[in-house]
C-alpha cells in the first residue's frame, strides 16, 4: 500500500459522517456525578489510612 492509496482511504475515512450511538438512558451529569462521589470516597479512604502523616 502506496502512500497515495493510504492517503486517499484516510480522506474518504474522515469524510464519512460520524455515527455517534448516545444512549438516552446514560446522563452525562449522572456519570459525572457518581465519578466525583467515587473518587471522592476514596480520597477520603486514602487519608483514613494515612494518619500518621
Amino acid at each position: 500500500m502506496n502512500i497515495a492509496t493510504a492517503h486517499s482511504a484516510l480522506v474518504s475515512l474522515a469524510a464519512e459522517e460520524h455515527h455517534v450511538d448516545n444512549h438516552e438512558s446514560i446522563s452525562p451529569f449522572m456519570t459525572g456525578g457518581a465519578a466525583l462521589v467515587i473518587l471522592l470516597l476514596l480520597l477520603w479512604i486514602t487519608t483514613r489510612f494515612n494518619r500518621d502523616r
